[in-house]
Parts: C-alpha cells; structure tokens; sequence
C-alpha cells in the first residue's frame, strides 16, 4: 500500500514536504508541489484524513449538540452554524441529542478522541459539572449564558425580553395574559418566562400556561383551551412565531379580533409572523449561531451578549 513515504522518494522531497503539500500549506515551492501532486495522481494515493488530522492538530470539524431538528430556534442558530462554517471553510457535525444525558457525554467524548477540534451546545441537559471536564480536550461553547469560566457563550438575555414583553402588554391595558412554552418547568427559557411574567403582572394562573408548544398545530390546540376559559385571557404571548400563527388562525376561524379582543405577540421573527402581521421579539439566533461558531474556531472562551429586539406588528 502505498504511503507517503514512497511518495517522497519518487518525487525526490522530504516527507514532511508531502506533508506540507497534502495539508495544502503556503511554504513549498511551486515546482515541488507540482512534482508531489503528480505522482499522487499517478498513483491513484488517496490520503488517510485521520492520519493528517493528527500530524495537522486539527480536524477543521466543529460539532454541535442540538436537540431536536424540527424547531425554528435551534433551526435557525444552526442556519447561522452553517453559513459561518461555509465562510471559514470548517465542517460540521450536527449531534441530535433529544435532550438525553447519557447521549451527550458520549458526544462530548469525541472531543477526547480527537474526533472533533469544539463542541457548541445549544441546550443541555447535563449540568454543567458533568461537563467541565470535558474542556481539556478541546474548547465547548455554549449558546445559553453561563458564568463559568471553563466555557465560552454566545447568548441572548432572554430574561429581559420576556420582562419587556409583559410589560409592553401590561402598558397597552391588559391583565389576563397567558403565554406559550416548549418544554417544561426543567427548561431554563419557561423558567425565566414565568419570573418574569410574576414581576410584571404578579401571581400566574396555571391555567393561562400551556406547555409543549412547537408548532402551528399546537399554536391552535393552545388557543381552544386558552380561548375558551371563562375568564379568557385578552393577550397570549407565543413561544414561536409558527405557535403564534396558531393561535391567530384559531381566532380568525372564530371571528374573535385581533388585537382589540385577543392580542398576540409571537417570537424569532419567521416569515409567518411577518406574513400575519404578528409582533414578535427577534432573539437574533443565526446570528448567535454565528457567532458560537467564531468563538470555537478562535478557541476563545469570551462571553458576546446578542441584542434582541422587539419587532411591532399590528397583532398587539
């Protein structure tokens, strides 16, 4: 089997200048990479790739922990994963991990195995000790705010887009308020939804929370129960803008009007609340993807805060 060292000998170089010119580095002259390249392809020599990562140091491959595929926010910090790693010139691997602990430390044993050079975490299940070891095998980025030092964040202050929310429905006259979540009081996004709805408006009634919202379909399930509750809520703060595109179908189909009887205020800023006209907080996701992606090709461990802002529509 062929190797380069056979290589070297029949173009008359060094090993370590096959090497430069597998690894496509600047420092060889034009005539011996010419040489290199042409008995390579004489040959038919196709490199071992786990080989030149390790002589290289790296593998140009960034994983990233998301848990699940089919949500518009992990979908669109991806979307901005994606295009920053075309423009740097990095692959990606995309480890669903449904937020299953065991499957996330195996993930984050790649990094031990040299399989990846970083890890970005979207969201976790782990706490974080867990993962803290895990660091001295190669840099762990995450896209949700966390103060320790060993990891590096890209995130958005969630909390104060909730507290602005309630408080500009609260300013606008409304008292019964209910919102939307996705997962459950477990998730780190409802727990912050729920303090903040508790210092604006003050103490929540269960019945205006509904969980395990993802979807169009879950927008409107979500509507018929809130909608239809005696003491109904007169604005429904939704958890995506597809959940909000629900509810505002649900309220179209039973001629209730939008904002005057049912105001509604979606998030992320998807083209459907644009079509629906639907006021929506824009976390800026992609471009948080972005920018956890940057911080782990730099290997840099800073903490870069992405401003949201709240997009006004004429559903509230």
């Amino acid at each position: 089997m062929t190797n380069i060292h056979d290589i070297a000998k029949l173009a008359g170089v060094s090993v370590s200048t096959v090497s430069r010119v597998l690894n496509n580095y600047k420092y060889v002259s034009e005539e011996k990479r010419l040489k290199v390249k042409q008995i390579i392809k004489e040959l038919n020599y196709t490199p071992n790739n786990n080989a030149i990562d390790l002589i290289r140091g790296e593998t140009k491959r960034i994983g990233v922990i998301i848990p699940y595929n089919n949500n518009q926010a992990f979908d669109q910090m991806l979307h901005g994963i994606l295009n920053k790693s075309s423009e740097l010139d990095f692959s990606v691997t995309v480890l669903p991990s449904k937020y299953n602990k065991k499957r996330e430390l195996e993930y984050l044993a790649m990094l031990k195995s040299k399989q990846l050079d970083a890890l970005i975490i979207t969201s976790k299940a782990n706490h974080w000790d867990k993962i803290i070891p895990f660091t001295q095998y190669g840099t762990i980025i995450s896209c949700e705010y966390t103060e320790r030092e060993e990891i590096g964040c890209a995130y958005v202050d969630r909390f104060a887009s909730y507290l602005e929310v309630f408080q500009m429905l609260k300013q606008k006259g409304h008292q019964r308020i209910a919102f939307t979540t996705a997962r459950g009081n477990e998730s780190i996004s409802t727990k912050q939804t729920i303090n903040a709805y508790q210092n604006v408006i003050g103490e929540m009634y269960q019945k205006f929370h509904i969980g395990n919202c993802f979807c169009l379909e879950d927008g409107y399930k979500a509507a018929e129960i809130l909608l239809n509750q005696k003491n109904r809520p007169t604005a429904i703060y939704a958890n995506g803008d597809e959940v909000a595109g629900g509810i505002f179908q649900y309220c179209q189909y039973n001629k209730l009007q939008i904002p005057e009887e049912v105001a509604i205020v979606g998030q992320e800023n998807q083209p459907i609340g644009e079509v629906l006209g639907i006021t929506t907080v824009n976390h800026r996701l992609s471009a948080l993807g972005a920018q956890a992606f940057e911080l782990a090709v730099n290997r840099t461990l800073d903490k870069v805060e992405i401003p949201y802002e709240i997009i006004q529509r004429s559903s509230a």
